[in-house]
């Protein structure tokens, strides 16, 4: 079973991760949820952001990086929205992550991806922060650098519909996500 490091998105630490980690924890992964913030969760994206401009773009990434210190090396980096592109921007560092899942938004570069890297994208379509032709241009980067990428497109879902809490929330859509990632780690 694989190490996965969890990252948040620009709402923080929200049940909803806890929740997602436990659903991996159940089968059978070691799960990691870091608190990029180390304050409470707010309720909406505005106050996610001001909150994210508070502690600061560099602080946010550091704590992520410290977080993955004590974990293995072929540790699986995966976030939501804003902790996808920061499971992506740690890629670079990370060359022997088993995989990266991207929950609700892209991350990850060409240069750091390795030939055969599993990358799993699950992503409303369309999505507010993920036009489709950046993600289709991000995905067509990313294959040419050698990624085994599979992009899973959810119409008419709101951004974060994973997340029971938010009006985004689509219980049809969320319960398709996790089996898919379910298989996806199960394979790593």
């Amino acid at each position: 079973m694989a190490d996965v490091a969890l990252f948040h998105s620009v709402y923080g630490l929200r049940p909803a991760v806890l929740t997602a980690a436990d659903r991996l924890r159940a089968a059978g992964h070691q799960v990691t949820t870091p608190d990029l913030y180390g304050v409470p969760a707010v309720d909406t994206v505005e106050a996610g952001f001001t909150l994210l401009d508070q502690i600061g773009q560099q602080v946010v990434l550091d704590r992520a990086r410290a977080a993955l210190d004590e974990l293995p090396p072929e540790t699986v980096l995966a976030g939501f929205s804003m902790g996808a592109g920061i499971a992506g921007a740690l890629l670079a560092e990370r060359p022997d992550a088993a995989g990266l899942l991207l929950l609700h938004g892209t991350g990850g570069s060409p240069s750091a991806v390795r030939p055969g890297l599993r990358i799993h994208l699950h992503l409303a379509d369309p999505d507010p922060y993920d036009l489709p032709d950046e993600v289709e241009q991000w995905r067509r980067e990313l294959t040419a650098a050698g990624a085994d990428l599979v992009v899973h497109r959810y119409p008419g879902v709101g951004h974060l519909f994973t997340d029971p809490t938010v009006t985004d929330h689509d219980p049809a859509a969320a319960q398709l996500t996790w089996d898919r990632v379910r298989v996806f780690l199960a394979e790593l």
